[in-house]
């Protein structure tokens, strides 16, 4: 074993020392469970149990505060940033936000500024789904701003707001579903790969790139994208108040601009985030609250080192690392998956 690697185990096991005995330093501090602040943040600077912090964007009456919720980027969980570069959109992140909300009772306003071209069914229906909860326990406003595009997974998020604000050149819509799928039969024939996949049943590989889709099994796929799609129908219909059939003849997939939208009824108001910001203000009189927003978890001591750990022991040739890149590039083409997303996969 290299030298690198002996060190990199040490640096863990120290690590690991060191958590036991700052957890019990904070136990044997506050018997009680009461925190002490000063202890409290000493401790979560190295076991990374940071809560959420804020950041205030202007000053104000506190008992009456906004918070700005951003959606920046695809709406996928699991991404992962770089130690410097946080920037994007954290899923599990977001939803923290949201939770926080609904126990916060000095928020009186939720400005959400969406700039996404969706993303995963799923992580959409999970924040739609949060927002309603907030909107039927707390009754807390919710505007949204759209940036320079709020489509498909980003206007299902924004449908059922109070408001929807959109710049003339925002592009919107996109109503609708995609699954996307690759057949890479004819290529594997022609460099010599054969398909020996052994299954349970005729449909267990359904969607795999070494074969042609049969007929059933596209008739089974599309019948998930249409139930998907009359969800979706359904979220806009409701939040828009609009009848389905109304919404149908718009959820053709095709986007918008920010004034067609508005045309048609699936944005309120032209504006930018500032002009969305004052009439949320202005229309629910908390023309003095607080402005602020949920900040994300600074860097522990424990993830900084467990990274520089993992870089040390798996260290890996440069093709290494493109052949793990390429097999999870194969395993992502390999798995269908349904998308409120414009663009595509």
């Amino acid at each position: 074993m290299t030298t690198k690697r002996w060190t990199a185990i040490s640096i863990a096991i120290g690590l690991f020392i060191l958590s036991i005995i700052i957890s019990d330093l904070t136990l044997k501090a506050n018997p009680t469970g009461e925190s002490d602040n000063a202890m409290m943040e000493t401790a979560n600077l190295f076991l990374g149990q940071q809560a959420l912090s804020e950041t205030i964007v202007s000053k104000g009456n506190q008992k009456e505060r906004i918070v700005l919720l951003e959606v920046n980027g695809a709406i996928v969980a699991n991404q992962t940033a770089s130690l410097l570069d946080t920037s994007g959109y954290n899923h599990t992140f977001f939803i923290e936000q949201l939770e926080a909300i609904k126990v916060d009772d000095s928020i009186k306003g939720i400005l959400l500024s969406i700039n996404s071209p969706g993303g995963g069914t799923y992580e959409s229906a999970q924040i739609k789904d949060k927002i309603d909860e907030i909107q039927k326990t707390t009754k807390i406003p919710l505007y949204v701003s759209m940036g320079n595009v709020a489509a498909s997974g980003g206007y299902y998020i924004a449908a059922s707001a109070d408001k929807i604000f959109a710049s003339n050149e925002t592009l919107t819509g996109s109503i609708g579903v995609i699954m996307s799928n690759l057949n890479v039969s004819e290529l594997y024939k022609k460099i010599g790969i054969e398909d020996t996949t052994i299954k349970s049943g005729p449909f267990k590989d359904i969607g795999s790139t070494s074969k042609q889709m049969s007929k059933e099994e596209e008739q089974i796929l599309q019948s998930l994208v249409d139930d998907s799609y009359n969800r979706f129908v359904t979220v806009v219909a409701e939040g828009r108040n609009k009848k389905t059939d109304e919404v149908k003849s718009l959820a053709d997939g095709r986007i918008y601009d920010g004034a067609q939208a508005k045309g048609i009824g699936l944005v309120d108001q032209i504006g930018y985030q500032e002009n969305a910001l004052e009439a949320l203000k202005k229309e629910n009189k908390i023309e003095d609250a607080e402005v602020f927003q949920y900040s994300s978890d600074s860097l522990s001591f424990k993830s900084l080192l467990t990274s520089k750990v993992s870089e040390l022991t798996t260290q890996k040739s440069m093709s290494e690392e493109m052949i793990t890149e390429l097999t999870k590039q194969l395993n992502d083409i390999q798995t269908p998956r349904m998308m409120y997303l414009y663009g595509g996969k």
